[in-house]
């Protein structure tokens, strides 16, 4: 499976004479734009360009997610969000709606889906990856709901049948380097994984908080999660990690 990188919030590093670069490569380019090798040249070119002398090196990582985040800004334009979220049309039995309730405490009310973003998690390697849109649904025999999901940035090749219960909900979101105090040691988080041959977002918990002086950059804190997949662990700063809505609503109120 190709990659799906997750959309994030865009590096803020980057000087005047990089974005313009960046806008102009973007229309010049098109698509190839993402491609790794091409933001690895631009990464690295920035990096040794005497505009960035004394500042941080540019990764290619950053590179990439510029440019989906720009092309994703662009698309969106010309399709409202409403539209980019739409549930599929379910009249028999309410049958999203019906598999979406197991997700909802008892008693809790469930929300307007219209106004939520979700995140499903592919059976191809584990990793969670953004919803674009809902296209169909159906119940298996044992009465597990199942839906048809199409990931951001991929087409219908790429489309999964996704059990609700167990790999749908609603979507992980970072936090801002201002609100690092409020993790605690034991939550749950999506982390951004780099491997050689491979960059996703899977399931980790924070094992150890160190804490840093933050400096120009944000937070330099460091987090060491352990992947639930295998269990390694791995130290990383807070800008790799998202958290669950469930995790944030506690957060908000400390």
């Amino acid at each position: 499976m190709d990659l799906r990188p997750r959309p994030r919030k865009p590096f803020s590093g980057f000087t005047d004479a990089e974005i313009e670069k960046m806008e102009k490569e973007l229309k010049q380019s098109g698509e190839q734009v993402c491609d790794q090798e091409f933001c690895k040249k631009l990464a690295q070119a920035f990096s040794h360009s005497k505009g960035r002398a004394g500042k941080q090196i540019v990764k290619w990582t950053e590179v990439q997610t510029w440019f989906r985040n720009r092309q994703r800004s662009c698309l969106s334009k010309d399709n409202s969000a409403e539209a980019k979220r739409k549930l599929p049309d379910v009249t028999e039995e309410c049958a999203l709606d019906k598999a979406i309730t197991f997700h909802m405490p008892e008693g809790q009310k469930v929300p307007d889906l219209s106004d939520l973003e979700f995140e499903a998690r592919s059976s191809t390697d584990g990793a969670w990856y953004d919803v674009d849109t809902f296209i169909s649904h159906r119940y298996l025999s044992s009465g597990e709901p199942e839906v048809l999901v199409r990931f951001a940035g991929f087409g219908s090749e790429e489309d999964e049948w996704i059990n609700v219960r167990k790999s749908v909900r609603e979507r992980s979101v970072p936090l801002e380097s201002s609100e690092c105090n409020k993790v605690r040691v034991g939550d749950p988080v999506l982390c951004f994984q780099e491997r050689k041959d491979q960059a996703r977002y899977v399931e980790a918990r924070v094992i150890e908080i160190q804490k840093k002086f933050h400096d120009i950059r944000g937070c330099r804190c460091l987090f060491v999660i352990q992947y639930d997949h295998d269990n390694t662990e791995e130290i990383v700063h807070l800008r790799r990690l998202c958290f669950r809505p469930s995790v944030l609503g506690r957060l908000c109120q400390i």
